[in-house]
């Protein structure tokens, strides 16, 4: 019974440690709904709810964490100036990777692009409010606590692999996810998560990954016009379709159904397997990063 719940270092096991993160998490649900209707009561909706389930998950993790006398910052929130740096390259490096994917689109004469008469400025800050809270509630989700915990307990590719399986189902459901679109962009969808959780190994940090999220999405949605995952967003040009076949442009889903998308993001993480990365010890769990 002893080795059923505890390591031979005498540690409790990282599946019991992912257990406990679940338990927490399931009794903040109703709370959560209780805060989040009382809010939406005062005219608090839409987009300036995006903070709600950041702040309700940052505190089922602090608890997990606390659990393991560890400090929130053991998790890769470690906000310091290192942190903004690699936070910065992040969002430069998600924007570059869209920016690709989109100019592949383009010279295969899939798109072409106008200013949208209805762009603003509002509308690229709003954007940035949305695409950050998305982005800090599905990394702090799928590249933070169990994610690490999987690491540790199952090692560094099954849990990748894993956790880009669970973000791949979770998007199923989205706008659009059906024939072709549903194959390609869940194919994208889970290499992403790869991408983005060899970030977190290379660095031991989600400041890039959280970076990178938001810099693809804000771009892809803010600026360039693009629908989001099949979501609407209002950007400051405004894409046409010319009429390629889905598979090649994404459609009204966004380039991340593109097999464009496909070959920028699978070559995105070889070259981040291959980095060596800022966090050594980490990085060994994924070893040659030569």
């Amino acid at each position: 019974m002893k080795q059923l719940l505890r390591d031979r270092d005498g540690s409790l096991r990282n599946g019991w440690w992912v257990l406990a993160f679940l338990a927490l998490f399931l009794a903040s649900q109703p709370v959560y709904r209780v805060v989040s209707k009382a809010l939406q009561l005062q005219g608090v909706d839409g987009p300036w709810l995006g903070p709600l389930p950041v702040v309700f998950l940052l505190l089922v993790t602090w608890a997990s964490l606390r659990l393991r006398r560890e400090p929130l910052a053991a998790v890769g929130l470690q906000l310091d100036r290192n942190w903004a740096r690699e936070l910065l390259l992040g969002a430069g490096l998600g924007m570059a990777l869209i920016a690709l994917v989109t100019g592949l689109i383009v010279a295969s004469g899939g798109v072409a692009f106008s200013l949208d008469p209805a762009r603003s400025l509002g509308a690229l800050v709003m954007g940035a409010w949305v695409f950050v809270w998305v982005a800090l509630l599905e990394e702090l989700l799928f590249r933070g606590f169990v994610f690490q915990r999987l690491v540790d307990g199952i090692g560094a590719w099954p849990a990748l692999l894993a956790m880009a399986l669970l973000l791949a189902i979770g998007h199923w459901s989205n706008p659009g996810m059906e024939g072709a679109t549903r194959a390609w962009a869940s194919v994208d969808t889970a290499l992403g998560a790869v991408l983005f959780g060899l970030a977190y190994l290379r660095t031991g940090s989600l400041a890039m990954p959280i970076g990178m999220h938001f810099g693809w999405n804000w771009a892809q949605g803010a600026v360039l016009g693009f629908d989001v995952s099949g979501l609407d967003q209002a950007g400051w040009l405004l894409p046409e379709m010319l009429g390629k076949p889905q598979w090649l442009t994404g459609v009204a889903f966004g380039p991340e159904a593109s097999v464009l998308a496909v070959l920028v993001d699978g070559a995105a993480i070889v070259l981040m397997w291959r980095w060596k990365g800022t966090a050594p010890a980490r990085s060994m769990v994924l070893a040659p990063a030569v």
